[in-house]
């Protein structure tokens, strides 16, 4: 798929006008993606996210939005959103 302008436009040089395009200078294929590494082995940093009561690691399909509600002299509830 070629590039979409980002701008289109002329430049008008006297009796002259010429036209011109803007393109993203990079696509999608020649994005730099950053990851944190171990500075002392060098090994790849990964994440894993864990159920805070149980300790086991929980599946990205099992993860949903939710809230926490907090009042005064109780203890906090949460809530999901659907």
């Amino acid at each position: 798929m070629a590039p979409r302008a980002y701008w289109k436009g002329y430049l008008r040089l006297s009796l002259v006008s010429c036209p011109i395009q803007l393109f993203p200078a990079t696509s999608e294929r020649e994005k730099i993606r950053f990851h944190q590494i171990n500075k002392k082995t060098g090994n790849r940093i990964k994440y894993c996210k864990l159920d805070s009561e149980t300790g086991e690691k929980v599946e990205t399909e099992n993860i949903v939005m939710g809230y926490e509600v907090s009042t005064l002299g109780a203890d906090h509830r949460a809530g999901l959103l659907r």
